[in-house]
């Protein structure tokens, strides 16, 4: 049986999935965490949910995928039946518009553009390399997570600074999720009966990493994340939009270099930040009415969903539907309640019994939300970002790959 190989490796994380090559059917899954820590671990999951779980040192990723192997092997799937592995890749620049087979010069490219996520390049590529010395004979392709956003037209991604700095430091927005989003888009198309390339769309990935896009006529023409992914909405640990005014004296007053000052912005921002205690929305919830900073946070956070919600309608003209998608777009009702109250004006009105009922983690799928009487409609659509790897590299493999998305014949499209 042949299999494709999905794999998202993080700083210290990897998540891997293993699909049937011809009927696009996961077979196992798996999570390593705490890569470079004594107390490592990998859990293996398995359709019918059960789970393996082994604690191991792993000192690198090197290390962790050479235990995945030893996981798939004891799942009895036979390694050289693996024949291609998508592999996610945070930023692809401008150069990548769409996935790619991956060669010595994209491996090149990737490791160039690695200052524009430091955070998640390095560790992408260190994926690449080892899997291609483990899995010798298997096709290996990128999924570049800014390729979707790369529609967006030039006064959406040019930020107002010294020109050159856009043409010799690539300073612009790209845009993240980007497999999420076009996942999450066409999947809303099908629900509202319509072709994507007739749809009007804002989607809202909401995870402890947020991000909205403005999709028209099922192309990206605007999205929250920035040249990194620190832009936009509230996070669990990333500001979103700030006066880029206060970085320079915040750093200037407590002499921060920008490797701490990267730290504060990457993982003690966001919700961390302003409650100084929780990142996780259900423990903001939970302690919204005795700590008025949790209070705060959900204020604060659904204020901004509803502000980008105000801007993209006004940039789309039309809007079909309004999609929440990843973990917490997926299963807190209550947030997404307080993001979408006060908005009834402008046609989006909520099925506030639908809405609360509703969480995939319940095992529920698609679901309409919206009230029969709302002029815009809302979905909650559970996202499944590595079927758009799958899906990619398998076309990739056959040579039936086309990189304009909108004549892509993707299964869930």
């Amino acid at each position: 049986m042949p299999y494709i190989l999905a794999l998202n490796c993080g700083s210290s994380s990897l998540k891997y999935q293993v699909y049937d090559a011809d009927t696009r059917a996961p077979v196992v899954s798996g999570n390593v965490e705490r890569i470079g820590d004594a107390t490592a671990f990998i859990t293996q999951k398995y359709p019918d949910g059960h789970r393996d779980k082994k604690e191991t040192a792993m000192e690198n990723h090197n290390e962790a995928l050479n235990v995945v192997m030893f996981m798939l092997r004891e799942a009895s799937i036979d390694l050289n039946e693996i024949t291609a592995v998508g592999h996610r890749v945070v930023h692809g620049g401008e150069k990548f518009k769409s996935s790619v087979d991956i060669t010595d010069e994209v491996i090149r490219t990737i490791e160039e553009l690695g200052p524009l996520a430091p955070l998640h390049n390095p560790a992408n590529l260190v994926g690449i390399v080892v899997a291609k010395q483990l899995l010798p004979n298997a096709r290996q392709v990128a999924v570049f997570d800014t390729a979707f956003h790369q529609t967006m037209p030039d006064y959406a991604y040019r930020y107002a600074v010294p020109a050159a700095w856009y043409r010799e430091l690539g300073v612009r927005r790209y845009g993240f999720h980007g497999t999420s989003h076009l996942y999450v888009s066409k999947r809303a198309a099908k629900m509202l009966g319509k072709p994507a390339r007739d749809t009007n769309v804002i989607t809202m990935h909401i995870g402890n990493g947020v991000s909205a896009a403005a999709i028209k006529n099922g192309l990206v023409v605007d999205t929250s994340m920035g040249m990194t992914p620190l832009a936009g909405l509230t996070m669990g640990t990333r500001p979103g939009d700030l006066d880029p005014g206060i970085v320079l004296y915040v750093m200037e007053q407590l002499k921060l270099s920008p490797e701490q000052m990267q730290t504060h912005l990457n993982k003690q921002s966001g919700l961390l930040g302003l409650t100084e205690c929780y990142t996780d929305r259900r423990d903001v919830e939970e302690n919204a009415t005795s700590n008025d900073l949790c209070r705060l946070a959900l204020d604060v956070e659904s204020n901004n969903v509803k502000k980008y919600i105000g801007g993209y309608m006004a940039e789309l003209g039309r809007t079909d539907a309004i999609v929440f998608t990843a973990g917490v777009g997926e299963n807190d009702p209550v947030l997404r309640e307080k993001m979408l109250t006060g908005l009834e004006e402008l046609g989006i009105k909520l099925d506030v019994k639908k809405n609360a009922e509703t969480a995939a983690r319940l095992g529920h799928g698609e679901t309409e939300i919206s009230a029969p009487d709302s002029k815009i409609k809302i979905f909650m659509i559970p996202t499944n970002e590595e079927l758009v790897i799958v899906e990619d590299t398998i076309a990739i493999a056959n040579g039936t790959y086309n990189p304009d998305h909108l004549k892509m014949k993707y299964s869930f499209a």
